[in-house]
């Protein structure tokens, strides 16, 4: 599975029920015998790009092996509401002790697949990519960047150890832009890309004075942007950065920019409903009728 450390998140999980269940639950114990089986549906409540499956069947796999899972649809797929994504038959008492944990993750997993989706879906007709940035849960990194691909986007640097980026704060520490960029091709491999921040007209010339490979526009306007592009003329990679929304990321695509770096990707993102039932499966449309 792409980029990811199955051992890894595994040990996580272990981490995540033990926050949640500690000595156990309250309330399942005292009303349910381990010899109570049942089966749960988990279903989709809202429209939306289904991902982390995998990891939610995992969750109900440390609780209890014994569990039988069978997943419905794959990772990066459109679900409708009422979709049922997973259906799963055990003890009751596992059932229920995995449930938060699963849903956690596989509803805000999906909340990012499927806000991803919504941007990329806005400039599909450019050449363009929707990337994400470094503004992600401590910890879900990894997991927050796989849903990002899953909704159709793509991974910008993973942390500090991947990839150079002079931003403000180390051209201030610096002295320059140029004193930066030289630093660092002194000092990185040859192989490693240079990203450079800049703010204004002035930054953008000095930037491709040094030759960096890829400049970031840093909160430009629409106007500053298309004359950035077309000083840059290829010469590096253009990335747009800040202010972008969904009512905002089209306008910029159609600047000429090559990338378009989304914060609220990861850092704001509304959770897709999805829910667990025991029992009979329950038919969400029928019910609201």
């Amino acid at each position: 599975m792409w980029m990811l450390n199955l051992r890894k998140w595994r040990g996580k999980i272990q981490e995540w029920l033990d926050e949640d269940i500690m000595e156990g639950d309250l309330s399942t114990h005292s009303l349910l015998t381990p010899q109570d089986r049942e089966k749960a549906w988990i279903q989709a409540k809202e429209d939306g790009i289904v991902a982390g499956l995998w990891l939610a069947k995992m969750v109900f796999e440390e609780v209890d092996p014994s569990c039988q899972i069978q997943v419905l649809v794959e990772d990066g797929s459109p679900v409708k509401r009422g979709d049922v994504l997973l259906e799963i038959e055990g003890p009751m008492l596992s059932l229920l002790a995995a449930e938060r944990v699963a849903l956690n993750l596989l509803q805000r997993m999906s909340g990012i697949a499927t806000l991803t989706q919504q941007y990329v879906n806005l400039v599909k007709d450019y050449s363009v990519r929707i990337v994400d940035t470094r503004k992600t849960t401590p910890g879900l990194r990894g997991l927050e960047k796989y849903a990002v691909r899953m909704g159709g986007g793509f991974n910008h640097r993973f942390g500090l150890y991947d990839a150079a980026m002079i931003k403000d704060n180390h051209i201030k520490a610096a002295g320059s832009i140029t004193k930066a960029v030289q630093t660092l091709r002194a000092n990185l491999p040859h192989t490693t890309r240079i990203e450079v921040e800049v703010e204004h007209e002035e930054q953008v010339e000095e930037a491709l004075s040094v030759q960096a490979d890829i400049i970031m526009l840093d909160n430009m306007s629409i106007e500053q942007m298309k004359k950035a592009v077309e000083k840059i003329n290829k010469r590096a990679i253009v990335e747009a950065s800040g202010g972008v929304s969904l009512q905002t990321v089209r306008e910029i695509a159609s600047t000429g920019v090559d990338v378009i770096s989304v914060g609220a990707l990861t850092h704001s993102v509304k959770a897709l409903d999805i829910s667990m039932d025991l029992g009979r499966r329950k038919n969400i449309i029928e019910s609201d009728a």
